[in-house]
């Protein structure tokens, strides 16, 4: 089950010692010396977000993601039915692009899915198994002993040195970490598995080939003014880092205000990943980037008519919006977790309701 990347892990560490006669250690205790391995090494500046840095400026600089494999048919990583597993966070923008396109191509036969707890501390997202607390998160099924998002990483790359991040393609055949790029994800769940899915699904593309284009030039812009924007203002440690952010921030919103006036996408007339990306951000604007991230120029439901409506009518109309979308897990991540921003942990109430009826 565990295969050669197991045994690559094995070998960068420190030799285990069995005697002639004793008889072959077993995959499990093999994943529990890993894991106590990975646990007792010092890796908080990797995983503890309140040991975030910035630049001299005080500005926030996100790091590329590391593991950019592809699926595809004639390379290491082929699409196969149950072959691929997911894991995210209900409360991570970038994990939620992923769940959401995953829902939209009818990929959950295809391609499980676990959700890590939301109280992402010093040893970064946790399973189930490490904070009991929360009730709605899982145990990693594929190797039951980890504790951690990093379990998985260390088992990929026992010399890895990046931030433990979601969302987390992982093969399971190989025991390895395919993708951590979720801009990448969506694309793969896109395509990658048409020629086993049925025509109706198949047909559904977030990414058409008469749309890349202008797709393309949105999601430049918008990642790094709008996804991204809402971050380099919340995590921004001088006053001129912040303005430089949320300025930018606010002027895209009232970019994309014009753009979605009299209309149900921001591309053509139909859905694309460039609506999944800004989707994302949106849904979480009022009851988090406002407050948390001091992103108080306007809100969504009163400063922006026409993206709260396109963000209403995706969530109240499209399931895979809905069902990817947890408020408690998304509040309770970024009050509880960002304790830079809010050393109280305290998680505030509003906005009542989270999201408004159509």
């Amino acid at each position: 089950m565990y295969g050669s990347r197991l045994l690559t892990f094995i070998s960068h560490s420190k030799p285990l010692t069995v005697a002639p006669s004793s008889p072959r250690p077993s995959s499990h205790s093999l994943l529990y010396r890993i894991r106590t391995m990975t646990s007792t090494t010092n890796t908080s500046g990797q995983s503890d977000i309140g040991k975030l840095k910035t630049e001299s400026d005080g500005s926030f600089k996100r790091a590329p993601s590391s593991f950019r494999n592809f699926i595809k048919h004639d390379g290491k990583f082929p699409p196969e039915k149950g072959r691929y597993h997911l894991y995210v966070s209900y409360a991570c923008p970038w994990a939620t692009r992923t769940l959401i396109t995953r829902k939209l191509k009818g990929l959950e036969d295809f391609i499980p899915v676990s959700s890590v707890s939301p109280h992402m501390g010093v040893q970064g997202w946790p399973f189930k198994n490490a904070d009991p607390s929360w009730a709605d998160a899982d145990n990693d099924p594929e190797h039951s002993n980890f504790q951690h998002v990093k379990d998985l990483y260390f088992l990929a790359d026992p010399n890895y040195g990046g931030r433990f991040t979601v969302p987390v393609l992982w093969d399971k055949k190989l025991d390895t970490i395919v993708n951590n790029e979720s801009s990448e994800i969506i694309r793969m769940f896109n395509t990658a598995f048409n020629h086993l899915l049925p025509a109706d699904k198949a047909a559904v593309d977030i990414y058409p080939e008469a749309h890349r284009q202008e797709i393309d030039s949105i999601n430049e812009w918008v990642y790094d003014t709008v996804n991204n924007g809402v971050y380099k203002s919340g995590f921004a440690q001088s006053q001129s880092a912040y303005e430089n952010a949320v300025y930018p921030l606010f002027k895209s919103l009232d970019r994309l205000e014009e753009m979605l006036k009299g209309k149900d996408y921001l591309v053509g007339n139909t859905l694309t990943e460039a609506d999944i990306r800004l989707f994302v951000t949106t849904i979480r604007f009022d009851p988090v980037y406002v407050g948390h991230f001091k992103c108080n120029l306007r809100d969504i439901r009163h400063g922006y008519p026409n993206i709260h409506l396109w963000m209403r009518k995706l969530y109240w109309n499209n399931d895979a919006f809905k069902s990817s979308t947890k408020f408690d897990h998304i509040k309770e991540h970024y009050y509880w977790s960002q304790t830079t921003v809010n050393p109280s942990r305290v998680v505030a109430g509003g906005p009542v309701p989270h999201i408004e009826p159509l």
